[in-house]
């Protein structure tokens, strides 16, 4: 299975994922665009070649880095806002997840055809994920599940990963170990799963990884990007709105992550993704340097020096940057999705006792013969002023 690219730019304006031949893209609105793109020998990926304004609010149109063969446009449409995007492993079908709890499919095969309703959620869906066999369909949801349902009976349910306190922002099936799963949540915490039977094996608290001093290091934040490098097994978790990218390292043999260091960045960072013999790249909000490559060296991850690949790419996005600006300081789709805790309990014990002071205060109680016993006006001067 070719491993696929992401793309997050303001969780609710730009969705992209591609594959080894086709990349998939949708925006705002409820259209889906497939693009078959045929990739030739000895390219790198998949980049930004041309944008093009229409009238169906799906205005951007991605190709390979060769573009001597035209793309193949289709369109679907999915009933409600798509929140995620991935291919199956063969590349066959399209599945969309959208705000409504819903996953649906489309034939890449057949660009007329409608999407097919595969599963549902009661809740919003925020990331879809497919085992490496095309035996499984991962799905994570805002009500801290995660789901794992028989890709051909997706109403058979196989289990359910359940352990995070907040909503499950990001999940990733790791290529080389596919029975493993990462995910991410809005409780701060990176869990690994062996997601058949749903058993939770390890989590990192990242709330212990901040500095004191760091200018988010109480602020919420979910995971916008999961990233695996199978060469080092390295993991690159992508935080939204701190531009901090936290690098682990995945123990196989002992199932477990251990934390290795964390890269800071002088700019909002957009996303992260790995590429096999060459390192990390991180796309930030800096027209001047869009694109840092870093690498391990030493046994530490630092960036690169400029080269001919950087240039190339970051050459392609300063040209195409007015796609990508405005996008600062835009808050993170995510920052709406935690849950709301109202006490209003404080508040009713606070003004009942008010109501039970003054009740005192106008109705004394009864002194040793039954009556109410009157106070002199000098005692009643002194009560108040206590």
């Amino acid at each position: 299975m070719a491993s696929c690219a992401g793309l997050a730019l303001c969780g609710q304006a730009l969705v992209v994922r591609g594959g080894s031949r086709f990349l998939a893209t949708s925006t705002a609105s409820r259209d889906v665009q497939r693009l078959a793109v045929p990739r030739a020998p000895g390219t790198r990926g998949i980049t930004l070649d041309r944008t093009l304004d229409s009238d169906d609010d799906v205005p951007f149109t991605y190709d390979c880095s060769t573009a001597e063969k035209k793309s193949q446009e289709n369109k679907g449409t999915v009933v409600r806002r798509c929140t995620a995007l991935t291919f199956t492993a063969s590349e066959e079908k399209l599945l969309v997840a959208d705000k409504s709890g819903d996953v649906y499919s489309f034939s890449v095969s057949d660009p007329q055809g409608c999407g097919r309703l595969e599963l549902g959620h009661l809740s919003m869906l925020l990331d879809v994920a497919v085992s490496p066999d095309d035996r499984y369909v991962l799905t994570a949801d805002r009500d801290e599940k995660i789901r794992v349902s028989w890709a051909a009976a997706p109403h058979s349910i196989e289990s359910f990963c359940l352990g995070h306190a907040e909503f499950v922002s990001r999940i990733l099936v790791l290529p080389d170990h596919p029975e493993l799963l990462l995910s991410s949540s809005g409780d701060c915490t990176l869990r690994l799963w062996e997601y058949r039977s749903g058993r939770e094996l390890h989590c990192c608290h990242l709330t212990s990884l901040r500095e004191p001093e760091e200018p988010w290091g109480d602020k919420r934040s979910a995971a916008s990007r999961i990233a695996y490098w199978g060469q080092e097994s390295c993991v690159a978790l992508l935080c939204d709105c701190i531009p901090v990218v936290y690098i682990f390292q995945l123990d196989a043999r002992r199932q477990q992550l251990a934390y290795r260091q964390q890269l800071a960045f002088q700019h909002r960072v957009w996303d992260v993704a790995f590429e096999e013999g060459r390192g990390l790249w991180v796309l930030q909000d800096c027209r001047e340097a869009p694109l840092v490559l870093c690498r391990p060296v030493g046994g530490r991850w630092q960036a690169v020096p400029e080269n001919a690949a950087l240039e190339k790419v970051s050459a392609h996005l300063q040209g195409n940057w007015a796609m990508l600006e405005g996008l600062a300081g835009v808050d993170a789709g995510f920052s709406g999705l935690y849950k709301a805790t109202f006490d209003n309990v404080t508040a009713y014990l606070r003004k009942k006792e008010e109501r039970l002071q003054k009740r005192r205060q106008q109705n004394p109680p009864p002194g040793p013969n039954g009556q109410a016993k009157k106070m002199k006006p000098e005692e009643a001067s002194l009560r108040c002023s206590s």
